[in-house]
């Protein structure tokens, strides 16, 4: 998008234009938090799961 585009965009319908920007941006940013937070959570289950299986009999495998 050039400058010229954000321009006639403002003028032609005005502060709606920077609202809908604003919103998309917003709901990026929101989606780009909860993206980490679940990535967090994974990689803490995953530890969890290690430490779990390293101290099971057998390393978690069934029994012969």
């Amino acid at each position: 998008m050039t400058a010229d585009f954000l321009v006639a965009l403002l003028t032609e319908h005005g502060p709606w234009v920077v609202l809908v920007f604003y919103l998309l941006w917003r709901d990026l940013q929101k989606d780009q938090a909860t993206r980490a937070v679940l990535d967090k959570n994974s990689a803490i289950l995953i530890e969890i799961t290690t430490i779990i299986r390293e101290r099971l009999p057998y390393g978690g495998r069934e029994r012969p």
